[in-house]
């Protein structure tokens, strides 16, 4: 049966691709974008839901999907504050499952962070891990959480950090082989292509991934 598909963080480095494979993507037959700016990219599959994230509830009665894709993410610095860094990728993120949930979405993939755990000292990590519990605790019948490593790929906001690790990561990842390969930097496509693969896994509860993922159980 074909499927529609709703999506968070379009304009992100990760949403950007997996929009333009969604809209590809046979098993699709409606590929909804909310949020505040348009998609890069035009499709008749493409729907853009324009609205603040922080207002999902004026636009409800158009989000009704089947899969719903969160790609939010920013970071302590280009957010400017923990509290501003928080709004995004924990309370944007749990109330856009929410609001997908109460409109008949039963699958949840979720882009994470490697080192996410509610434990960690750090408050980055501490977050996403937050995040990842608040959003398997929502009630779909599937959560699929992908945890990448540094992502690979010309971001529209500048993120100097981000930007020489990039640089240096081809010769980093050589060095990371056999269990430290989940370390390695990931191209955006890759982390787009991971998340349309665990779509077609016909799994229930929650499960978390790393990067490269894991063989399906027979």
């Amino acid at each position: 049966m074909s499927r529609t598909a709703l999506v968070a963080g379009h304009t992100g480095l990760v949403g950007r691709q997996l929009i333009a494979a969604l809209v590809l993507d046979p098993r699709y037959a409606s590929v909804k974008a909310v949020g505040r700016r348009a998609p890069d990219v035009s499709h008749p599959k493409l729907e853009f839901v324009q609205t603040e994230l922080a207002e999902l509830r004026r636009v409800q009665d158009r989000l009704g999907a089947d899969d719903a894709y969160c790609c939010l993410g920013t970071t302590l610095r280009a957010a400017g504050s923990k509290t501003a860094f928080e709004r995004v990728d924990y309370h944007m993120v749990v109330d856009f499952a929410r609001a997908a949930c109460e409109a008949g979405a039963r699958r949840f993939y979720l882009v994470s962070s490697l080192s996410a755990s509610p434990r960690s000292p750090l408050y980055y990590s501490r977050v996403k891990g937050r995040t990842e519990q608040a959003v398997i605790e929502v009630g779909f019948d599937t959560v699929h959480i992908l945890r990448p490593s540094l992502l690979l790929g010309a971001r529209q906001e500048h993120r100097p950090g981000e930007a020489i690790a990039q640089k240096l990561a081809p010769l980093v990842n050589l060095l990371l082989s056999g269990p430290l390969r989940r370390y390695r930097a990931v191209p955006a496509e890759e982390v787009a292509q991971a998340l349309l693969s665990l779509s077609s896994r016909d799994t229930t509860g929650p499960h978390v991934h790393t990067l490269p993922l894991e063989a399906e159980a027979a």
